[in-house]
């Protein structure tokens, strides 16, 4: 399996950030894209032998977008860096796009132990699910953040959202240009710290939010597969 990058959104995981670069797989490149932490995770990843970028302007799609920029593999993963998920799982999640049967693989949640999804959350993920599937027909059960898609179709599809709404814009913007799409099961579990987005009412909201305007903007012209 050829090397890929492994671009890791970061605000304010330093006490997450060991755990995960020791579960990277071997041979694959971390990016980790600093969104103005202030408990020292840069230094920290650069210590811990990742590829760390700066990108100032606050949010989750900012930060994936500026990965994305400073990716240079063929195919690239995205998976938060809150240890939630295991980078260990991610050449299982690769495999399908480096052998060209998918085109996107996405890793469905599966909660493991108490905390690991709050019930907010998991309502919201399975409204914008229903909403995803009567815009594109997909039949997704999960908008999860570990997935894996080749770096140039993906920069081809002009992903605009810089908030909360990028992981589902892929998504659509994936669907209506035809693209092979997948689900694989992955443990989930209880994040360390407190979520910015989905710890509280509130954030998970404002999220929704973002992602009803992803749905709701008409089909874009042009891409590529």
């Amino acid at each position: 399996m050829g090397m890929t990058d492994v671009i890791l959104p970061c605000l304010n995981e330093a006490e997450a950030l060991p755990w995960v670069l020791a579960r990277m797989p071997s041979g694959w490149h971390p990016i980790v894209v600093d969104n103005g932490s202030t408990d020292g995770s840069a230094d920290l990843a650069r210590s811990l032998g990742a590829t760390v970028v700066t990108e100032p302007r606050r949010g989750f799609g900012a930060a994936c977008a500026a990965g994305l920029a400073a990716a240079t593999a063929e195919v690239v993963c995205f998976c938060d860096c809150d240890a939630s998920l295991d980078p260990g799982l991610l050449p299982g999640i690769a495999e399908p796009v480096l052998s060209g049967e998918r085109d996107l693989v996405l890793g469905r949640r599966r909660p493991q132990g108490r905390g690991a999804w709050p019930l907010h959350a998991r309502a919201g993920n399975l409204a914008l699910s229903r909403m995803l599937h009567r815009r594109t027909g997909l039949r997704l059960h999960d908008l999860g953040p570990m997935r894996a898609a080749r770096r140039e179709p993906l920069i081809a599809l002009g992903i605009a959202d810089r908030r909360s709404g990028f992981p589902l814009e892929m998504v659509v913007r994936a669907a209506d240009r035809g693209w092979l799409i997948a689900e694989q099961d992955v443990p989930y579990l209880p994040r360390t710290g407190k979520s910015k987005v989905t710890g509280t009412w509130r954030g998970t909201w404002h999220a929704v939010r973002d992602m009803r305007a992803v749905l709701s903007a008409p089909p874009a012209a042009g891409g590529a597969r």
